[in-house]
């Protein structure tokens, strides 16, 4: 804390993070699990990243948006994970204003950028499957690079307004949050002044980066499931709709505890539950991706063996 000059009013220069348990036992526990589920998600996803970029088979817009999907999930998770680790060894489990606000922001932005960019890898599952003679016309590279860098260029702004509304909040104390990071609706429930009209401000918010991805992906898939449907063959139906199971899984898995943390009441709030949402969305979710796409996508699969078996790719 520190003291605002001429006035008798404290202001929190940092703020305590509570984690899961103040048991050591329990958190010497937890910091197995997690380094192993976040040493998974990292290796898993990294290992996605080399093959794409080794396999020249793979230099296609599919995967090309994968490559950038785990790249998204790896910043996702280094964000709150290793500090979490940290924390969970060390008796301090202090965060600085300045690095709070950092940690949020820099969170937010991955997040938001990954909900829009759902909406992206739904658009090339699209034009595959309903547009497949014409797939590499409307997806050149151009528009794909463009689409993946409008998606960050969203992700960060409309994160600077998130963050920026939460932590100019007067925070005179308590400064314990009842969570492993620095989430957006944990630290503002600290604010010692109303909150209503923030909360309203990261509603309308959060039906732009959530409401608005998620119709689009579900407009999206009315079209494919129209054009698979089509299909005479019932091998092409269940060819067609494998492509787009791995993105729907993930998709699932994303959207729906992200949508319950920040698009729920504010009355409905549970300290407890949030965390264990939170760590779902968060890290499960890295660590699921890429179990998901290697064990249903038979290309990665096979550049894989090419590199375990000849140490190269052709």
């Amino acid at each position: 804390m520190w003291m605002i000059p001429g006035q008798n009013q404290s202001w929190v220069s940092e703020f305590i993070l509570l984690g899961f348990s103040s048991d050591p036992t329990i958190n010497s526990i937890l910091f197995i699990v997690f380094l192993l589920i976040y040493l998974c998600s990292v290796m898993g996803n990294g290992l996605i990243i080399l093959l794409i970029c080794l396999d020249t088979h793979l230099h296609t817009p599919m995967y090309f948006f994968l490559c950038v999907l785990s790249l998204l999930d790896m910043g996702y998770v280094t964000t709150t994970m290793p500090q979490m680790l940290v924390h969970l060894l060390a008796k301090s489990q202090t965060i600085s204003f300045a690095g709070c606000w950092m940690q949020m922001y820099v969170f937010g932005a991955l997040g938001i950028t990954e909900c829009t960019f759902f909406v992206v890898m739904a658009y090339d599952r699209y034009v595959a499957i309903c547009h497949p003679l014409r797939y590499t016309v409307i997806l050149k590279w151009d528009l794909c690079i463009w689409l993946a860098a409008g998606t960050w260029i969203c992700g960060f702004l409309f994160s600077l307004l998130h963050t920026f509304f939460t932590m100019s909040l007067p925070y005179c104390g308590p400064n314990r949050v009842n969570h492993y990071f620095c989430e957006g609706p944990s630290v503002r429930s600290l604010a010692c002044m109303d909150t209503h009209l923030i909360e309203m401000v990261d509603l309308v918010l959060s039906v732009f980066v959530v409401v608005t991805p998620i119709s689009l992906i579900v407009a999206s898939y009315v079209h494919i499931a129209k054009a698979i449907l089509k299909i005479k063959s019932t091998q092409g139906r269940c060819k067609a709709f494998s492509t787009c199971a791995s993105h729907l899984t993930v998709v699932t898995f994303f959207y729906g505890p992200s949508t319950y943390i920040y698009m729920r009441p504010n009355s409905s709030y549970s300290a407890e539950r949030d965390k264990q949402i939170s760590l779902f969305y968060n890290a499960f979710t890295a660590l699921l991706n890429p179990v998901v796409y290697s064990l249903r996508n038979k290309d990665i699969k096979r550049a894989f063996l090419k590199v375990v078996g000849h140490g190269r790719v052709d």
